[in-house]
């Protein structure tokens, strides 16, 4: 299994030959200058909830690629007012098969609106079972429903926000880790913004104190898992 960070919330990771792309926002990041959001493969895209910064380059690269969509009711309601033909439509605690492994959708605690204002459902995480189990929390606080992640579905490495201020900041993604007893952590969702920017070398040492890894891979960067 191959990891490429997009920079934000945004990655891929490669699964059996399938390349899945979660959350995308590339375009209007500036630090993410230097990925063309035109080049970026995908046969699956995976959408948390219905902010910009996590949806923003959706509609071009599902249109581009065919890639199957894969989000919440009123996220696909939206996408298909858009022209998106390939959506598949899940919520809280559906579980679903597909060719690289299967999805359960998971509670995250945060907001949801979509960027013409209109109401973007509940937020959620997703579980992916593979040949590697792995946990994106998408934009969330720390909740004591973590504690049911990793029931029936051992996770091998969690991708979660540190940035703080929106979302879980540092203290709590190692809370979360613990409660998903997950040692190999990936950050996103942070320095994007100035409300979010973060030590990295505190980052990394704070995990570190707690018996855990955090990884935090260059925008552009691929790694293998």
């Amino acid at each position: 299994m191959k990891f490429t960070y997009y920079g934000h919330s945004c990655f891929g990771i490669e699964i059996k030959g399938k390349k899945l792309l979660f959350d995308p926002f590339i375009t209007p990041n500036k630090l993410a200058a230097a990925v063309n959001a035109d080049e970026v493969e995908a046969d699956y895209i995976f959408v948390s909830h219905g902010h910009e910064d996590h949806i923003a380059d959706c509609v071009s690269i599902a249109k581009r690629t065919g890639a199957l969509v894969i989000c919440n009711w009123e996220i696909y309601q939206w996408l298909l007012k858009q022209g998106v033909e390939n959506v598949h439509p899940m919520n809280t605690g559906g579980r679903k098969s597909f060719d690289f492994g299967t999805v359960k959708c998971v509670h995250a605690q945060h907001s949801s609106s979509l960027p013409d204002g209109s109401y973007g459902g509940n937020p959620m995480g997703f579980v992916v079972a593979c040949e590697k189990n792995f946990y994106y929390s998408g934009d969330t606080a720390l909740t004591l429903d973590m504690q049911l992640i990793p029931q029936g579905s051992p996770i091998a490495f969690s991708i979660m926000p540190i940035g703080d201020n929106f979302t879980m900041g540092i203290e709590d993604a190692v809370r979360a880790a613990h409660m998903i007893s997950c040692h190999s952590v990936i950050g996103v969702h942070y320095n994007t913004f100035p409300y979010i920017v973060i030590d990295a070398e505190k980052a990394k040492a704070h995990f570190e104190r707690n018996g855990l890894e955090l990884k935090l891979p260059g925008i552009g960067e691929t790694i293998d898992l």
